[in-house]
């Protein structure tokens, strides 16, 4: 069986996620149209009849403003480290720029194969697409260069096909009707904060995150307790809304989702609280999971 690991790297908002779900054929991953989205490395599982391939989906590696994003990047750098290939995912749609070249830089070490992912080219014309691949086939010695459209699902089938060729004869890592290594809570809690950046809109920045306080069950329900923490109480006005219209929808729609997921029924009671300036707080980045925390060897 042939099997590898597959790191997603690129900019915020490029698509990565939308790509990883449909190479998965589920959702792992959220997705919404605001950058940034991703805050942990997610990894994907696709098994078929002869291979594994283990998706590894990373946050947009951009120039940090807090200590969350700086754990982002590291997060992002680290997920390309010990991997057996690198899909650079790039959003046609945008000029290139200096993030870009950045996150190219970053790759030109590497010592294992870097793919070129042109998406969203659904939204581009077939010269544009021509130009676009020639331009950045001048920018780096690529593996391989495909254009796809995650969204459409264009071009997928073949880009699953010849990343099977890089791949080593292996062991299979996971169950074959696994999808993703995280646990249930972690999955729960990033579709409540998927649904309070969607209905939000630009309301509410990047500075939300949700902890599942409680899980447990009651007369045959699954309940569980969602707090959503936010910097400003101004933001928690907005997510609660008036008379509690916005968390009621925010959870509405969050258990519905995570229903389907499950497969059960569940009661699900979402709170906000305020955590000033957490972003920038490393024992409560740590707490929520994007800092791991450091044992020392003695």
């Amino acid at each position: 069986m042939k099997s590898g690991f597959i790191a997603l790297v690129g900019r915020p908002n490029a698509g990565k996620s939308t790509l990883l779900n449909a190479l998965i054929q589920q959702k792992v991953a959220i997705i919404s149209p605001k950058p940034q989205t991703t805050r942990n490395q997610i990894r994907g599982i696709r098994t078929d009849e002869d291979s594994q391939l283990i998706f590894v989906d990373t946050p947009g590696i951009h120039k940090p403003h807090h200590e969350l994003g700086a754990q982002m990047n590291k997060e992002a750098f680290a997920a390309a480290s010990g991997v057996d290939c690198i899909y650079l995912l790039v959003d046609g749609s945008v000029p290139f720029g200096s993030g870009d070249e950045f996150v190219l830089a970053s790759l030109k070490e590497k010592k294992i194969p870097v793919f070129l992912i042109l998406n969203k080219i659904d939204l581009l014309s077939r010269d544009k697409i021509m130009d676009l691949l020639i331009e950045w086939s001048k920018r780096h010695d690529f593996a391989e260069i495909f254009p796809i459209s995650a969204k459409e699902n264009t071009n997928l089938a073949e880009l699953i096909t010849i990343t099977k060729t890089y791949m080593e004869d292996g062991i299979q890592y996971y169950p074959e009707d696994q999808v993703c290594d995280y646990p249930e809570q972690f999955i729960i809690s990033e579709l409540i904060r998927e649904k309070v950046l969607l209905l939000t809109e630009e309301e509410i920045p990047h500075s939300v995150a949700v902890v599942i306080e409680r899980m447990g069950r009651k007369k045959g329900k699954l309940l569980i307790n969602a707090m959503i923490l936010v910097e400003r109480n101004s933001q928690k006005g907005i997510i609660i809304g008036k008379q509690g219209s916005m968390i009621k929808e925010i959870g509405t729609q969050a258990r519905k989702e995570i229903e389907g997921i499950l497969g059960e029924t569940i009661y699900l009671e979402c709170f906000v609280r305020v955590e000033k300036d957490w972003r920038n707080r490393k024992s409560k980045l740590q707490q929520l999971g994007y800092i791991q925390i450091e044992v020392d060897d003695e």
